[in-house]
């Protein structure tokens, strides 16, 4: 499952969100290849799921969950957790 967490310069904060994303996978037994974009690059992409913030998401198109933090594990988790597992289930 190819996975993209998105944020607007696609330096830090997406590339925290990522490993926070690979962590829960890892901890799931989900196996995922866990990449960061900025918005630009990801416009174009069409990985199996989008992870973002809320203000990022309508520039996204396909399958999109919205989390609360880029580095919050306990938010993240919460917010993304049973998208990751349906998106993987479909992969």
């Amino acid at each position: 499952m190819h996975i993209i967490t998105v944020c607007g310069n696609g330096i830090g904060s997406s590339l925290m969100l990522a490993g926070k994303i690979q962590e829960i996978c890892d901890a799931e037994g989900i196996k995922a290849d866990v990449e960061s974009m900025d918005l630009n690059a990801a416009s174009s992409a069409k990985p199996d799921l989008f992870v973002t913030v809320k203000e990022l998401a309508p520039e996204l198109s396909g399958n999109v969950v919205i989390v609360r933090s880029y580095v919050n594990a306990k938010k993240i988790r919460e917010d993304a957790l049973e998208a990751i597992k349906a998106a993987a289930a479909n992969a």
